[in-house]
């Protein structure tokens, strides 16, 4: 049985860790989360999350394995 959805849009959001998630449209951004500019359907937004977010390792980890890399 397919579950309804009390928000009909959502929002695709990151954080500063470069980390996707998805937030609904009638509700308020919390705090270190910014707008990507991309709304719609929960699975329409769920469907770009997965086309975009490749490397789902946080932004710190992939800095410090560059760093790494360069003083190799």
């Amino acid at each position: 049985m397919e579950q309804i959805d009390p928000f009909k849009e959502y929002r695709v959001v990151i954080n500063l860790e470069e980390q996707y998630s998805i937030y609904p449209l009638c509700k308020e951004i919390p705090p270190g989360w910014s707008d990507v500019g991309k709304v719609g359907a929960k699975q329409e937004c769920l469907d770009y999350i997965k086309k975009v977010w490749v490397d789902m390792r946080p932004k710190s980890l992939k800095d410090a394995e560059s760093q790494k890399n360069l003083l190799n």
